[in-house]
């Protein structure tokens, strides 16, 4: 699948108000695409588009009026407000003063995905609280300024988390999602851990871990934490460690070839995500060896 960009967006990124300061562009993700901009006040209709729009404020309060005539709506959304677009709809927005945002643009297969591959319809939310899906923007707009080859499945991660999310608080009628099973077979457990095993060196998607396991992302990703208590992003940066530390142990390979070995993208990422989770370095491995 190809990777969305913005000419898969609403339209507002296009305005010639919009200050762009980065985005997922490039980077190879195809069901969403993320943007942090500065927007200054505007008054404009926009096409339907094919994805779904969900915008955090990151400043604030400013009031954004949306609709047009008689159903026109206005709203002062404080600093940590979402506006919520559902994709397929026309819409007309006025922006009333300048503002800080991230977009967060999700295709509809990623939503069907964290719904069973049933279909969603989202509502058209102004200035909502959504404490969690709030965070999750902040981590994807976090993995795009940091981004790291090596974090794709943190990144898919985070995707299926907002798309759940949405699925769960922010639709027009909720439909109780069916009994899920309480984890991975032993068959599917062992497929997915030698598929890490193999592909421990290279950015490791969940659609190939969930395609191991026979499941679709969403339901792959609920089940893996049902069995082994973590996300498979944690998972697979615990492989990733322990086999560094084995290289460390066992082999006189510089630190920089066994981060990349073991799937990291570089030292210093080895180094981070060693102090963060052992509380000690890759030298010091080595050294008590």
């Amino acid at each position: 699948m190809p990777e969305l960009g913005v000419a898969d967006t609403v339209g507002i990124l296009r305005r010639p108000g919009v200050r762009p300061r980065h985005s997922s562009a490039g980077l190879g993700w195809e069901h969403v695409y993320v943007s942090s901009q500065q927007e200054t006040p505007y008054r404009a209709t926009f096409d339907l588009a094919p994805t779904h729009l969900l915008i955090l404020h990151l400043t604030g309060p400013v009031t954004v009026r949306r609709g047009q005539g008689g159903q026109a709506r206005s709203r002062v959304i404080p600093a940590g407000g979402l506006f919520l677009q559902p994709a397929g709809r026309e819409l007309s927005v006025e922006l009333g003063g300048g503002l800080d945002t991230v977009h967060v643009y999700l295709t509809d297969e990623a939503l069907r995905e964290a719904n069973d591959g049933r279909p969603v319809q989202l509502a058209e939310e102004t200035g909502v609280s959504d404490p969690l899906a709030e965070q999750i923007m902040i981590a994807l707009d976090g993995a795009v300024r940091r981004w790291e080859p090596s974090a794709r499945t943190y990144v898919d991660h985070l995707t299926g988390m907002l798309a759940a999310q949405l699925t769960r608080r922010h639709t027009v009628r909720t439909v109780p999602p069916p009994t899920a099973r309480p984890g991975l077979s032993g068959r599917q457990l062992t497929a997915v851990r030698d598929l890490m095993r193999e592909r421990l060196a290279e950015p490791l998607p969940i659609r190939d871990l969930a395609a191991a396991a026979s499941l679709s992302p969403s339901q792959f990703t609920r089940q893996f934490r049902a069995s082994t208590g973590q996300s498979p992003h944690q998972y697979l940066l615990g492989l990733r460690l322990d086999h560094a530390c084995r290289l460390l142990r066992t082999t006189s390979a510089p630190i920089a070839e066994v981060a990349v070995a073991s799937g990291f993208s570089h030292q210093e990422h080895l180094t981070r995500v060693m102090r963060a989770r052992l509380g000690t370095t890759p030298a010091v491995v080595r050294r008590e060896a």
